[in-house]
C-alpha cells in the first residue's frame, strides 16, 4: 500500500500593513491551508486573499481558530469561561465561512491554533468547548489535533471526526507531546533533518523524540509552519522529499 499524507500549513496570518509568511508560495506546495480567521492573527482582507489563491490552487482551506490575542500571536492562553470560548470559536469559523462561500471555496476542516491547540490537547474543559462550537456549527467539520490528546477524545464524544496530525520541524517529547517553544529543540530549522523526519513520520508513523526514544505519531496531516524563516523552501524540500519516498500528497477532505 503507497502511503499518502496531506501537507498543511498555517496561512493567512498577516494583518494591515504587516506581512507574515510567504502564503503564495506555500501554497504552490501544500494540500490544505489553515487560515487565520482573525483573532491571534488575519483580517478580512487578508482572509480573502489567501482564501481566493488557495481556491485557485486546489488547495483545501480549513479555519484555523485561536485565542483573541493579536499581540501575543495567539501563543498566549487566555482564561475563560468554556461558554465565552464555545462562542468565540463560532464567531471565528462564520467569519471564515461567509468569505469562502463569496469565493467560491469552503471551510472544509478546523483546526485550534498555538495555545489553544495544545490547551485543548491537554484540558479537557477546553477541548469539550472547542468541538462544542465545531459541533454547534457543522457536526460534519473533521479537526486536526494530536492523535490521543484530550480533544481527540472530546471529538469522538461528540461525534466530530478527529485527524490525526504530525510536526515535521517541531520537536517531540517521550510521551508525544510537543516540546514547549521555550524550550531547546522546539523548532527544527535544518532542511535534511525536518525532511527525514517527514518521510520517517509518513512512512512509519513514529518520530524520534528529544530523549532519543520512538514514539508515534500516527497521522493523515503533517503541518510546516508558515512563520518561520524560510518557510517556502522548506515547505518545497519536504514535499520533494516525499515524493521521493514515494508517499502521495492529498487533502484529508
Amino acid at each position: 500500500m503507497t502511503a499518502a499524507i496531506d501537507l498543511n500549513a498555517d496561512l493567512g496570518e498577516s494583518f494591515g500593513a504587516y506581512t507574515i509568511g510567504d502564503d503564495l508560495a506555500l501554497l504552490e506546495v501544500v494540500t490544505s491551508a489553515s487560515v487565520a480567521c482573525g483573532f491571534h492573527a488575519g483580517d478580512p482582507m487578508v482572509m480573502t486573499r489567501t482564501v481566493r489563491a488557495a481556491a485557485q490552487r486546489g488547495v483545501s482551506v480549513g479555519a484555523h481558530v485561536g485565542y483573541r490575542d493579536l499581540q501575543g500571536f495567539g501563543r498566549r492562553a487566555v482564561a475563560m469561561p468554556p461558554a465565552e470560548l464555545t462562542a468565540d470559536v463560532l464567531y471565528q469559523l462564520g467569519a471564515l465561512e461567509a468569505i469562502a462561500k463569496a469565493n467560491g471555496a469552503r471551510v472544509g476542516y478546523v483546526k485550534p491554533h498555538g495555545a489553544l491547540y495544545n490547551t485543548a490537547a491537554a484540558d479537557p474543559t477546553v477541548a469539550a468547548a472547542l468541538v462544542e462550537a465545531v459541533r454547534g456549527f457543522d457536526s460534519g467539520l473533521p479537526v486536526l489535533t494530536l492523535p490521543g490528546c484530550e480533544m481527540w477524545k472530546a471529538c469522538a464524544d461528540a461525534g466530530v471526526r478527529a485527524v490525526g496530525e504530525c510536526f515535521a520541524d517541531r520537536g517531540y517529547d517521550a510521551a508525544g507531546r510537543l516540546v514547549p517553544r521555550s524550550a531547546p529543540g522546539a523548532v527544527l530549522h535544518d532542511v535534511d533533518i525536518v525532511v527525514a523526519r517527514a518521510v520517517e513520520m509518513a512512512t512509519s508513523g513514529a518520530v524520534t523524540a528529544v530523549d532519543g526514544s520512538s514514539v508515534r505519531v500516527d497521522a493523515e496531516s503533517m503541518c510546516l509552519h508558515g512563520d518561520t524563516p524560510g518557510a517556502a523552501a522548506l515547505a518545497a524540500a519536504v514535499r520533494d522529499g516525499l515524493r521521493r519516498a514515494g508517499v502521495e500528497l492529498r487533502s484529508f477532505v
